[in-house]
């Protein structure tokens, strides 16, 4: 799988435990270590558990990938995930602000996900709908 495919992925299974601001930074061009950086933040512990336990098994079930190297504790509040080519950082919120990876690495190119489309405005119900109501007949 190459490496921007394997980031979108990653991407795609921290969304799906509703990880909070999401970004994706391509590193190609200004790092030799990998290709691209995900990084999500998580509301407290077992959130980021939640996760990282997402990407690691979806990863591992579906794909037969395993991270090459985890750092930080499961229950800490920042966890790595090192699969090579991309490097997942999973980050309480106050230590994702803490630390500002977005600014250190602020020459990447963000790598934009594709337009999500908006589901259609529920339509109102009959009951709910106003309507202008005719005057009485006298």
């Amino acid at each position: 799988m190459d490496s921007k495919k394997l980031a979108q992925l990653c991407r795609d299974c921290a969304d799906n435990k509703k990880a909070e601001n999401i970004l994706v930074l391509d590193v190609r061009k200004l790092s030799s270590v990998t290709d691209y950086f995900v990084i999500a933040s998580g509301s407290s512990e077992p959130h980021l558990r939640a996760i990282v336990s997402e990407i690691t098994d979806h990863l591992r079930d579906t794909y037969d990938l395993r991270a090459t190297r985890v750092d930080g504790a499961s229950g800490g509040a920042w966890v790595v995930l090192d699969f090579f080519d991309v490097i997942i950082h999973v980050m309480r919120t106050d230590v994702r602000e803490r630390y500002d990876l977005e600014s250190l690495w602020g020459d990447a190119a963000k790598m934009t996900t594709k337009a999500a489309k908006k589901a259609p405005a529920a339509k109102k119900s009959s009951a709910t709908k106003t309507r202008k109501r005719k005057p009485a007949k006298s």
